[in-house]
């Protein structure tokens, strides 16, 4: 029996809880450490560098829940060590002031935490939806489920920053604490009997991770498609770190215009999201295939508009192609996802949590190139030439890697969203 949609919303639940988690070591924690504490800005970004590269397990994950036989426990497993790790962050903020070494040697072990976490419980999510998700309903099933962690993390620092004033270390570590433990609770009821109802109950297999993973990369579309994301995934974040800089040195945009710059590119993808999962699923016009390449094309194309703007002092053409940018990478990273659950369905039986693993280890180390690589390459640059060419050759990089993926995508995912998936019981 595939998942009906209510089932759907319901796993969309669980990638909100991931998203309101998460942002708090990002956001709220970074600022804590930054601001109140005066730490120099480089902590928090090599501390959330760790909790990327932790992520380089999310094969082994995959592989565990692909053998185990029980995704479920892997998701709620998961969702309460990451709220475990998000808890000790907070309590190793706290530390900061007494002794710098307690701290982090806290913080270290918490974004280790972190990065376990969202490795078990986000591998395993995506494969149950891969399993159990309706073809026609990928695009739609990556849409909800991504729109409801933009969700989650919106609404968790709106309301996480309110109650955090005035601040104390007493009241952060009451806020996160209720934050985690309302995700894992609301984890385990929203997966609860799901997977027993929509997937067939698997033996799978017993051979090593190293062999069960050496099998899937000898696949040559799951082989590809791991590079695919790792060039556009690349491509999405270089401009992670740069985009408001480069809008406050090149247009003297003050910091509360980058913010609402960087509001303004959100929606974009918003909108790119929504836009993909009613296009291709209601009104089913256009395959994952055309709205991924179409999503990097567009990306590229919104980044030579980005360049151009500041080539040619346009502060009016800025703002658009911000938004156009976010729409166009909105659309890529929905049907990317749809896709995934397309792929990992495919190949020998009983690997999608594999699968996904993989391609999500590829996701996470390509964040962390991407923005370090973008930031580097425009102190480099920066110290050749002016601010406008500096950060307009690291767009123009991002925008040819953005057409390499689409290149990519347009002999990887032909086809592959029509294909039928392996382990769905006959039913709804």
């Amino acid at each position: 029996m595939t998942l009906s949609w209510f089932s759907i919303v319901r796993l969309g639940l669980v990638q909100l809880c991931l998203g309101a988690i998460v942002v708090l070591t990002t956001s709220t924690l970074n600022r804590l450490m930054v601001v109140e504490l005066g730490l120099p800005a480089v902590l928090p970004g090599l501390l959330v560098g760790l909790h990327y590269g932790i992520q380089i397990t999310r094969p082994n994950w995959g592989y565990r829940s692909d053998t185990g036989g029980n995704r479920t426990v892997f998701i709620i497993g998961g969702m309460a060590t990451l709220g475990l790790g998000a808890f000790l962050a907070s309590f190793a903020v706290t530390l900061f002031g007494d002794s710098f070494t307690a701290g982090m040697a806290l913080s270290v072990l918490a974004y280790a935490l972190i990065g376990v976490g969202v490795g078990a419980s986000g591998t395993s999510l995506l494969a149950l939806l891969a399993t159990a998700t309706h073809p026609r309903r990928r695009a739609a099933a990556a849409t909800i489920t991504w729109l409801m962690m933009i969700f989650g993390i919106a609404v968790t620092a709106t309301i996480v920053g309110k109650m955090l004033d005035p601040y104390s270390p007493a009241r952060l570590l009451e806020v996160v604490g209720a934050v985690c433990i309302g995700a894992v609770v609301l984890t385990s009821l929203a997966i609860a009997g799901i997977e027993s109802r929509h997937i067939r109950a698997s033996e799978g297999c017993r051979m090593p991770f190293r062999q069960g993973l050496a099998e899937v990369w000898a696949e040559r579309r799951a082989r590809a498609f791991t590079i695919f994301i790792f060039l556009s995934m690349t491509a999405y974040f270089m401009q992670e770190l740069i985009l408001e800089p480069y809008a406050g040195l090149v247009f003297s945009m003050t910091p509360g215009q980058t913010t609402s710059l960087s509001g303004a590119q959100n929606g974009g993808v918003f909108v790119g999201m929504l836009l993909v999962g009613i296009a291709a699923t209601g009104l089913r016009i256009g395959s994952l295939r055309f709205w991924v390449v179409a999503g990097c094309t567009g990306s590229a194309a919104a980044l030579i508009a980005v360049t151009a703007a500041g080539s040619l002092d346009l502060l009016a053409l800025l703002q658009p192609a911000v938004i156009a940018l976010g729409l166009f990478n909105g659309m890529f990273a929905v049907a990317a996802i749809g896709s995934m659950m397309a792929l990992a369905g495919e190949g020998r039986g009983a690997r999608e949590g594999t699968r996904m693993g993989l391609w999500g280890a590829s996701q996470a180390i390509a964040a962390g190139v991407g923005g370090l690589t973008g930031a580097v390459l425009v102190d480099v640059m920066r110290a050749l030439t002016d601010d406008a060419a500096a950060f307009g050759t690291v767009f123009v990089l991002e925008a040819a890697l953005f057409i390499a993926a689409a290149a990519m995508a347009a002999q990887i995912i032909d086809g592959a969203q029509t294909r039928p998936q392996t382990q769905l019981v006959p039913g709804e």
